[in-house]
């Protein structure tokens, strides 16, 4: 569990800096929020990492092993790649940004294809809701750093120096790398390219089958449509609201922090005692409630108390919607293919973060900010119905079952 911590961190910086941090320093060097919304697409790697999944799971490097040896050389491109996002200018150098944004997107996507894998490996089943629970809250606490402290220190420091601090953070996970053991799993059986790229399709298509598989890999689209699309912009909207970095910052980390580490401990008791069904269920309902609260605020307009309201029944809801959801994900992957598995899954997932989040900025100037989250609400609806299908109430089965 205390592995699950520092994989959670080390995964969520990266994704935070480009979903959080990149969208507040275009805002303030001019970019308009269209040109912001399109920068969602720098984000597609997270959507082709299983084409590089079965080489992680079929190949290692030396010294420290398949799993460590790779997230090493990864979290180490990490450091350096958002380091360097500060050296460019926002208003003349957009293009430039965006290919600097894609290098980091590539080395947080394959870290991710890398934790994922190393967490179903050395989580055992009954644990997997509890584990998944813990690594989620983690994620999202990282997100505290480039959307909180970096904003903070953007109002007193240069951004080039924001960025450098920020990328610092990447040690926790360098730390957590050297630290850790390689687990002792079964590995595939040799094979070509051929076959380490086939394998862990079909693999699943026997133990499931073609229908299974629609209907989960649509569930896996849609459930976190809606939320996807209606955080895509959230630092833009606060400053167009009024907020200031500095306000944004503090509120998001007080809002935030207590919430989050509320429900990480919530949403893992409630897994292991409910089952990862029943867990989609309810926290996919309070998940569409806090899509409704930016709405609210959207409304109202710039008042911090209701601010640091919406942040924290965001953290909270949308948290454990999300740690349900990895769950899900975890219990179908099987330990022989589990990166490969797990990033064909997580891969569709953030299909709606990079697509429909491309649209966001313009859907927001054509229609205003109070249609777009009642719009995000309604799209979060077709997730839920499948649940009828994918995830049964009356299946309550444990949680790693």
């Amino acid at each position: 569990m205390a592995i699950c911590i520092f994989t959670g961190f080390s995964s969520g910086l990266p994704l935070y800096v480009l979903i959080q941090l990149i969208p507040a320093w275009l805002r303030e060097g001019g970019v308009s929020l269209t040109e912001i919304g399109f920068f969602a697409l720098v984000l597609m790697p997270y959507n082709w990492k299983f084409l590089w999944a079965p080489f992680l799971d079929r190949w290692e490097l030396p010294l420290l092993g398949r799993r460590r040896g790779w997230l090493l050389l990864f979290q180490l491109g990490l450091l350096f790649s958002i380091g360097v996002l500060g050296w460019f200018q926002p208003g003349s150098q957009t293009a430039t940004i965006a290919w600097a944004a894609v290098l980091v997107a590539l080395f947080g996507a394959s870290q991710d294809v890398v934790i994922d894998a190393y967490r179903r490996e050395i989580l055992p089943d009954e644990e997997l809701g509890l584990g998944n629970s813990i690594h989620v809250q983690a994620y999202r606490l990282a997100g505290l750093v480039p959307g909180s402290l970096s904003l903070i220190l953007a109002d007193i420091l240069p951004w080039d120096s924001v960025f450098w601090i920020t990328a610092a953070f990447m040690v926790i996970g360098i730390g957590m790398t050297l630290a850790v053991s390689e687990p002792n799993t079964e590995r595939p059986p040799p094979m070509g390219i051929y076959g380490s790229v086939v394998a862990p399709f079909k693999e699943y298509l026997q133990r499931k089958g073609w229908s299974a598989l629609v209907l989960i890999l649509s569930f896996m689209f849609l459930y976190k449509l809606g939320d996807n699309m209606a955080t895509a912009l959230a630092t833009p909207f606060y400053l167009d609201l009024g907020f200031s970095m500095t306000e944004i910052g503090l509120v998001a980390k007080n809002a935030a922090l207590w919430p989050a580490i509320f429900g990480g401990l919530l949403g893992g008791g409630l897994m292991i005692r409910l089952g990862i069904n029943r867990a989609l269920w309810l926290f996919g309902v309070v998940q569409v409630v806090s899509i409704l609260g930016f709405a609210v605020l959207a409304a109202s307009g710039a008042k911090l108390w209701l601010l640091a309201l919406v942040i924290g029944f965001e953290y909270l809801g949308v948290g454990l919607g999300t740690a349900a959801f990895t769950a899900f994900i975890a219990r179908e992957t099987s330990r022989m293919y589990a990166a490969t598995q797990f990033a064909l899954f997580t891969a569709l997932a953030a299909l709606p973060r990079t697509f429909a989040n491309a649209s966001t900025g313009w859907i927001v100037e054509q229609i205003g900010w109070v249609e777009f989250f009642f719009l995000c609400a309604v799209l979060a609806l077709p997730g839920m119905l499948l649940l009828f299908w994918v995830a049964p109430w009356h299946r309550n089965e444990a949680a790693g079952a």
